[in-house]
């Protein structure tokens, strides 16, 4: 299958037994017209089903080294870390997009099971107000900008390939991924293309959500179609910090991104 089609370029996909929806962010034309690197940064759905196979493939071929792991603290205490945190050869940094609180939940709810999923639970009026302007990703910014900067500086270290995921690796990893991009001088086009290519994989996706009891109730409450990743969302996201900041960068800038950290993540990316 070709990785992205809206590119061009074959081969971003990574196929792994106990992940659908992983690729690398390598190979996507940039304003200045060279690409991003491969090898370097991957983006995934959930990574605690991977075999041993997956693992040695991972850690021995791609030389995995950082994992940004975005899930909620209730996500990792009801589906689990997963095998790479038992290797000593990588480093797990959790950077959680909720605004959490207490020991195990975030500041809405004092139950562990509250809000696993970045669609659940109620909102104030006020809140759907500022959703309905911005869409629900810069909510992700708003209530924590210290994992997002944090998640965007463990992508920016050179030490080996780094893979960002979170549940389904379109929302939240959509969102930082789509920050990384941008910092490393990425299209518009494509960063947008690259948002929407997990449709490509999205049913295989929902029924790995689905055989697991912390998503499946909430997915099937609605149509499938609803978790098709829409170039439009990602659009508005990003037309969100152009109006409000003058950009993704203004954003991170403001929030105690620094130009070393601008330098380190386009070098990174960039060849």
């Amino acid at each position: 299958m070709p990785a992205d089609r809206l590119t061009g370029v074959n081969g971003r996909w990574i196929e792994l037994e106990g992940a659908v929806n992983v690729r690398d962010l390598g190979g996507l034309p940039t304003v200045d017209g060279g690409t991003t690197c491969f090898g370097r940064v991957l983006r995934a759905d959930n990574l605690q089903g991977l075999t041993d196979g997956d693992v040695g493939r991972l850690i021995g071929d791609l030389k995995l080294r950082n994992v940004v792991d975005l899930r909620s603290m209730t996500e990792v205490r009801l589906e689990g870390p997963g095998p790479l945190h038992r290797l000593s050869e990588v480093v797990i940094h959790h950077h959680s997009l909720f605004a959490e609180g207490g020991h195990l939940t975030d500041v809405e709810a004092d139950t562990v099971d509250a809000r696993a999923l970045p669609w659940q639970g109620e909102l104030a009026e006020e809140d759907l107000a500022e959703l309905r302007v911005t869409g629900y990703y810069y909510s992700y910014l708003r209530d924590r900008p210290d994992s997002v900067v944090s998640a965007l500086r463990v992508l920016a270290d050179d030490d080996g390939m780094a893979v960002v995921h979170c549940a389904a690796g379109k929302d939240r990893t959509g969102v930082v991924s789509a920050l990384a991009l941008e910092v490393a001088g990425a299209s518009r086009q494509a960063i947008i293309a690259d948002y929407v290519a997990t449709g490509e994989r999205l049913a295989a996706v929902l029924a790995r959500l689905r055989a697991s009891d912390t998503y499946r109730d909430d997915l099937d409450s609605k149509p499938a179609d609803s978790h098709l990743p829409r170039g439009e969302f990602m659009a508005q996201f990003l037309g969100t910090l152009d109006s409000r900041f003058g950009g993704p960068l203004g954003w991170l800038e403001a929030n105690g991104w620094t130009a070393a950290d601008t330098e380190a993540l386009r070098s990174r990316l960039r060849d």
